[in-house]
């Protein structure tokens, strides 16, 4: 059951790293070619990174912590 459990969390951190990686990517491209027609909104390429980086944080937490439980040993005397 430890497995299993491990192996979500690990999938479900791998996919929320990915989207808002892939989110926040896509909102610095949108904002980097307003920034080429106004240089002076330089400072609204830091919102992106500072939402998306919550969600990425969190991904990543589920993602050491579902590697830590796979790489537990297994437990023989489990009913």
């Amino acid at each position: 059951m430890k497995r299993l459990f491990g192996g979500l969390l690990l999938a479900a951190g791998i996919l929320i790293m990915l989207l808002s990686g892939l989110c926040t990517l896509v909102v610095i491209g949108i904002g980097a070619s307003e920034v080429a027609q106004d240089p002076t909104i330089l400072v609204a390429l830091y919102l992106p990174l500072t939402v998306g980086g919550v969600p990425f944080a969190i991904g990543f937490g589920l993602y050491k912590w579902g590697r830590s439980l796979l790489r537990q040993p297994e437990d023989d005397n489990v009913f």
